[in-house]
């Protein structure tokens, strides 16, 4: 009987492989960085074959370290960097160019082009998103113009487009000897292209896009009871093993976290920020600069939303300063020096290095520091970097709050910084609610695992999910109301000044 369940976390910086047993604990892992691609300023690409290679060695990694075989997993589930994009042959699984990652500003222009006629809130009604950089939509479009042999190949219907999670998916099912060509309803609501509430592509925007729908994956479940196919036994795996859950990055820390109530909330400190709010079965539209997106669906079940804000920048600050800076030579050792001093001596770090994602959605912004004096040194950057995150958050959680109605009580977290003791700290000072951390911070992995997991008949259901989930440590605002109020004027202020950069 299969003890365990697998699942892959394909991130923005690196490929993780991770075994979980019944309790959601992990019972093996391994992890390997891959190479970020940066052409020219704001644009971001990753090497497809890379990350597929990486993957099939983190499989086998984890499976040997944990002494495991393929044959004791139940199933398989993906989680991924959304948005990230990738146009492929369907008969070799050569892709015509590198992926395009959501980070990248390179469809500016297309963006531009969309919005001539209708404005940024063009397609709002029907996908929940605003035109932006940010989405899969206008990264396939950029393919298919630029790179000749794409068009062609998807004019015919040999070209197939997904994101990363429909690209691995792919190759673990088979590849070009018949691998599926699916994509979840998380990672589709993400593309700009699917309508919210049929869960179909829409094809006024296909053709506005100019997008052939034959190229696009079909849209599933994310816990889909149907699988997808086995992996193969000359695969990674090394057995037959049902590959049946698929959820984007965020929305897998939402199933992690088992915010499985409407109003119940999770904040993934990562690459990026995102900060996500259950709101039922019924989309939400946005009118304070969120988006509306689809939290997740089991097989046979309504879809579930949310309402979610995201922030392009968080760890990557940390890493900024780290490499490019050269500040510091690991990450942790930002805390030490942020500890050296009591404030950031007045300066604020806006990191707005790709736009400003929510709640304003400023392409044209770009990052600035501010409130610089002779005074300020190296510990007060690191301690204003820490910051910019918690700030960024609260701007996310006041436009939540005026949203949904309903005021945020707790916040969860979890990604890899939420071991920063001090920016958890400063986080619920500056929200003024307690923020929580699980004793498995690994949760959008785990997410992954649940929604195969569930699928398969590994968990029976939520109760068991719930049951999973516990509190490693809690962080209670301790900060005056007036001090509060100070520091987030300043940081409100130092926003504006990023505006209006990029003509």
């Amino acid at each position: 009987m299969a003890r365990y369940v697998g699942a892959v976390d394909q991130g923005t910086t690196s490929s993780r492989f991770i075994i979980f047993d019944e309790h959601g604990r992990i019972v093996g892992m391994d992890q390997k960085e891959h190479e970020q691609i940066y052409p020219k300023p704001g644009w971001v690409e990753h090497d497809p074959m890379e990350i597929w290679n990486n993957t099939q060695d983190v499989i086998r990694g984890a499976l040997a370290k944990s002494g495991i075989r393929g044959s004791d997993l139940s199933s398989i589930g993906i989680t991924n960097q959304r948005e990230t994009t990738v146009v492929w042959d369907r008969f070799t699984g050569k892709p015509y160019y590198n992926a395009i990652v959501w980070q990248c500003t390179r469809t500016h222009e297309i963006c531009k082009q969309l919005m001539a006629d209708g404005g940024q809130d063009r397609f709002r009604l029907v996908t929940g998103l605003p035109v932006a950089t940010y989405f899969s939509g206008p990264k396939m479009r950029w393919i298919l113009d630029n790179v000749p042999e794409a068009r062609a190949a998807a004019d015919k219907g040999n070209a197939l487009f997904g994101t990363i999670e429909t690209w691995i998916i792919w190759w673990l099912t088979g590849g070009p000897k018949g691998g599926a060509h699916v994509t979840d309803v998380t990672n589709a609501s993400r593309t700009m292209l699917m309508d919210l509430k049929t869960l179909s592509w829409d094809e006024e925007i296909l053709k506005i896009m100019d997008i052939p729908l034959q190229g696009l994956p079909r849209i599933v479940p994310s816990s889909d009871s149907e699988t997808w196919g086995p992996t193969s036994e000359d695969g990674p795996i090394g057995a037959r093993v049902p590959v049946c859950g698929a959820v984007g990055d965020q929305q897998a820390a939402l199933v992690g976290q088992t915010c499985f109530a409407p109003g119940e909330a999770k904040n993934t400190y990562g690459t990026g920020c995102f900060l996500l709010m259950h709101t039922g079965h019924e989309p939400i539209q946005s009118k304070h600069g969120l988006i509306t997106t689809l939290a997740y669906q089991f097989s046979g079940r309504k879809p579930s939303y949310c309402l979610e804000g995201s922030i392009a920048i968080a760890g990557a600050l940390v890493q900024w300063l780290r490499d490019n800076l050269q500040m510091f030579s690991s990450a942790p050792e930002i805390e030490t020096l942020a500890r050296k001093v009591e404030d950031t001596g007045g300066m604020y770090i806006v990191p707005a290095f790709s736009g400003l994602y929510a709640p304003y959605w400023r392409p044209d912004a770009r990052g600035v520091m501010v409130g610089l004096t002779r005074y300020i040194n190296r510990n007060h950057f690191a301690r204003a970097v820490l910051e910019a995150t918690a700030y960024q958050t609260k701007d996310i959680v006041l436009a939540m709050n005026k949203d949904s109605g309903v005021d945020l009580k707790t916040l969860k977290a979890d990604g890899g910084m939420v071991f920063n003791e001090l920016l958890m700290q400063f986080q619920a000072d500056i929200l003024n609610v307690p923020v929580v951390r699980p004793k498995v911070a690994e949760t959008t992995c785990l997410g992954a695992a649940y929604a195969a997991g569930i699928a398969s008949g590994f968990w029976s259901g939520r109760e068991e999910l719930y049951n999973n989930w516990e509190e490693d440590k809690r962080w209670v605002p301790d900060m005056e109301e007036e001090k509060r109020r100070e520091l987030f004027a300043g940081w409100q202020k130092a926003v504006t000044r990023t505006f209006d950069w990029v003509e």
